[in-house]
């Protein structure tokens, strides 16, 4: 195994141990300074008490600390649609229930703005967003939705937008001959080898939204460069066997390695090929392709 692959999968196991368990995200104890003021018990009127129990998925915790953890939680909330559109959040009562400072909700509340969920207007306060306002390409909503009631759309439109850009993106980087990255997606494609045989399916995992993510930012589309954590989500997220990436087998591994091969080859469209092969590398993929639509 190469030093790559060794601290790959050794660094994968030591990350899965430090997962927020059940109830870890249910209340956020209050961590400010001593001089800060801290606010009552909660009497957020009409809210659901299990409204603080939704999703505790890892992803959360790319923000730390109470802002990243109030953002995971109220994102949530508002994507599950436990807070509905147009549904006005008072800064007091927010930091009331889940007992942080005014600050940490201040902060937070810009968090979800730029994600398109709330809108700040004065004299009017802040309100919740219909879905159409959203940025549904932003990683933190992609897993939102996924772990929601909408899990189900999010898996066949997350497959929809692979189907569309990851074979062109394959093509495209056939044309760009630079042997560190062929280097570097062949590392990938030897660290899912190494795992699967040892069963290590976060590591295989990991390894694979690398590769995808790799050959996206090398297509030399800057467009589509951008996308290229919008895929890496979408394979944290799948919950399913919608595409040959969902879980470590044979017959992906091997389309994965012709994939490099055709790059090493400048062969766009057997890395075009490859890439379609791969993403139906399941039966199941049938339900999820896009076909076309009449308008």
């Amino acid at each position: 195994m190469s030093t790559l692959a060794h601290t790959m999968m050794t660094a994968a196991r030591s990350s899965d141990s430090g997962l927020a368990g059940p109830g870890g995200l249910d209340r956020y104890p209050y961590a400010e300074g001593p001089g800060a003021e801290r606010v009552g018990a909660s009497a957020w009127e009409g809210a659901d008490p299990e409204l603080g129990r939704v999703g505790r998925r890892a992803a959360g915790s790319r923000g730390r600390g109470l802002h990243g953890q109030l953002v995971q939680q109220l994102g949530q909330m508002i994507v599950s649609g436990d807070l509905g559109a147009d549904r006005p959040l008072v800064p007091e009562e927010i930091g009331q229930r889940f007992e942080v400072s005014r600050t940490v909700v201040r902060e937070s509340l810009r968090v979800l703005e730029a994600k398109g969920l709330v809108s700040a207007r004065p004299n009017v306060g802040t309100r919740v967003r219909p879905v159409s306002d959203w940025n549904l390409l932003d990683p933190d909503i992609i897993e939102w939705r996924a772990f929601g009631p909408q899990r189900d759309d999010q898996r066949r439109e997350l497959s929809e937008l692979r189907w569309t850009i990851e074979p062109l993106a394959a093509r495209l980087a056939a044309g760009h001959g630079r042997e560190e990255v062929q280097q570097r997606l062949g590392d990938m494609v030897e660290i899912m080898g190494h795992a699967m045989a040892q069963g290590d399916s976060l590591t295989f995992s990991r390894a694979d939204a690398e590769f995808h993510s790799l050959l996206i930012q090398v297509s030399g589309n800057r467009m589509l460069e951008h996308l290229s954590g919008i895929v890496s989500a979408a394979l944290q997220v799948s919950g399913g066997p919608v595409t040959g990436c969902d879980r470590p087998n044979e017959t992906s591994l091997t389309h994965h390695g012709r994939i490099v091969d055709a790059l090493a080859e400048a062969d766009g469209a057997a890395a075009e090929a490859a890439m379609r092969q791969l993403l139906a590398v399941h039966p199941e993929v049938e339900r999820v392709v896009p076909a076309p639509r009449e308008h």
